[in-house]
């Protein structure tokens, strides 16, 4: 696999674990119903009602594509380490939050009636597991990126200023070419040079 390939799948991997974070975080993890309470009810509860951290940290993720690209060498290794650190993060905080203490003080936030109720069943949907994949496959990406991204080509450095220290090329004064190459350089070809115009 060419790197250019391997650098656009981890970023399909990096989009598809954040996207499925953020899926899942508007979507009901917990429902919680007090039928011995004094008015019974039931509470539903998204993954952003139990907790913003995986959906904060998915758009972390999202960040860490762009950066992806933006970077190369050593500074690309970072960002895959901060781009797996997110994922394991989704992962913990979507763990912890359809724990039945975080639901049940969830739902209390949202109704005083729940804690007027003596014990409220408690049935938890498996679109938290959707947001573990999310943030297992931010891993995935991040590690990729840490272990292999020095490999990956860096953005084009097609119009980047000639270091300083370096000569600009004079373009051919009989070639109309060469004035538009040196305009994709950079350079400015009514800047005088030698003391011609």
């Amino acid at each position: 696999m060419t790197p250019g390939r391997e650098r656009g799948l981890t970023a399909l991997l990096c989009a598809a674990g954040a996207g499925l974070a953020l899926l899942a975080g508007g979507r009901t993890w917990a429902t919680v119903r007090a039928e011995d309470a004094i008015t019974p009810f039931t509470q539903t509860l998204t993954g952003g009602d139990l907790g913003g951290a995986a959906g904060a940290l998915a758009w972390a993720g999202l960040a860490g594509l762009a950066a992806l690209f933006a970077t190369r060498g050593r500074v690309r290794a970072a960002v895959g380490v901060l781009i797996a650190l997110f994922g394991a993060g989704i992962a913990y905080a979507s763990t912890v939050a359809v724990r039945r203490s975080t639901v049940l003080s969830a739902a209390g936030d949202k109704s005083a009636l729940l804690k007027l109720g003596a014990d409220p069943a408690l049935h938890v949907d498996l679109w938290w597991l959707v947001s573990v994949a999310g943030g297992v496959l931010l891993v995935v990406a991040g590690l990729l990126t840490a272990v292999r991204g020095s490999r990956w080509p860096g953005m084009s450095s097609r119009y980047e200023r000639a270091a300083a220290g370096a000569p600009a090329r004079e373009p051919a004064a009989d070639d109309p070419a060469a004035m538009w190459r040196s305009l994709d350089r950079g350079e400015d070809p009514t800047a005088q040079r030698n003391g011609r115009p």
